[in-house]
């Protein structure tokens, strides 16, 4: 995502729909500052697993904890700390197992970070989807904020769906399936509208 990207991002969407156009108007340009390093990328992907189902503050303070276990964040360091350290700092059972999972195919292998940003989406969905407990969530999460893929639209993400429902003053959240179709007014810029529907639940 470039700075023009962005601009020509916000303009688009405001085009498209009165109500993104009232959240350009607030909030102004998106800001997602600068792109991760491509080394910065497991240990993005491992917040992202400590991050799963929980508010901000609170997964804040658990990752704050499993990162202190070990000063260099790589695979082969994780995998050495193995399972009691993880629990011991806050992960569920089921984040230390998809964490050392990441780990384990990154170290062998068959998961190759440094190739994702070459790949389509849906490919990059595929190759993370290998990993026990990450999903099509973190696998939209890593493609937003990490590789800068503008047209995501992160339906299972419970603070979009918020957004849009509080933007458009509506009683309900719609669902992941029905919010699907709502987001292609907003093609090619599916993600930054998501950014604007995270925005909405600040107002």
């Amino acid at each position: 995502m470039g700075r023009v990207s962005l601009t020509e991002a916000s303009a688009a969407l405001s085009e498209a729909s009165e109500v993104m156009a009232g959240l350009v108007s607030r909030f102004g340009p998106p800001r997602f500052g600068p792109k991760p390093a491509v080394g910065e990328r497991f240990e993005i992907l491992s917040r992202e697993i400590a991050y799963q189902q929980l508010a901000g503050k609170a997964a804040g303070a658990i990752w704050g904890r499993v990162r202190e276990q070990a000063p260099e964040w790589a695979p082969g360091a994780v995998l050495a700390l193995g399972e009691e350290p993880l629990r011991g700092a806050g992960l569920s059972g089921a984040k230390t197992r998809a964490m050392l999972d990441l780990a384990a195919h990154c170290e062998q292998g068959s998961l190759d970070l440094a190739r994702l940003g070459r790949m389509s989406d849906q490919e990059v969905i595929d190759q993370l989807s290998q990993v026990w407990g990450i999903g099509t969530w973190t696998a939209h999460m890593f493609l937003i904020f990490s590789l800068r893929r503008l047209d995501v639209w992160p339906v299972g993400d419970f603070g979009v769906r918020k957004g849009y429902c509080l933007a458009h003053g509506w009683t309900e959240a719609p669902s992941a399936e029905e919010l699907e179709p709502l987001g292609d007014q907003f093609r090619p810029y599916r993600s930054v509208a998501a950014w604007y529907c995270w925005r909405a639940t600040e107002i």
